[in-house]
């Protein structure tokens, strides 16, 4: 897995207004930066282009590239680490300044400077 993959990934049931269940979602981290981790961090992605409302959200278009079917909203505001068991297959990839965009909105969410 490599930053921007877009993967299926199948979440428990939390409770709350965290997302759940099977749905695509955007790696943020490298392998070659954490392989051993048992983790990886991710951002979900919904359909629900409403969401876009909210702060710490991203359009990202349904093309060849990305493999998504619909237009989707990244939740930024919803990023997680997942267990790697989690991740299911590659549906494809953002763009790279879909990438540099959400990893922007990453930098407002922590309040870092870029």
């Amino acid at each position: 897995m490599i930053a921007g993959d877009i993967h299926w990934v199948e979440l428990p049931i939390i409770g709350g207004r965290e997302q759940a269940g099977r749905r695509p979602a955007i790696v943020l981290q490298e392998d070659g930066y954490a392989a051993a981790l048992p983790t990886t961090v991710v951002v979900l992605l919904t359909s629900a282009i409403g969401a876009l409302r909210f702060a710490g959200t991203q359009l990202i278009k349904a093309t060849q590239a990305s493999g998504l079917r619909a237009d989707s909203v990244a939740l930024v505001f919803q990023i997680r680490a997942t267990d790697r068991s989690r991740v299911r297959a590659k549906l494809g990839s953002v763009s790279e300044e879909e990438l540099r965009e959400l990893r922007s909105e990453l930098s407002k969410l922590f309040g870092i400077a870029t």
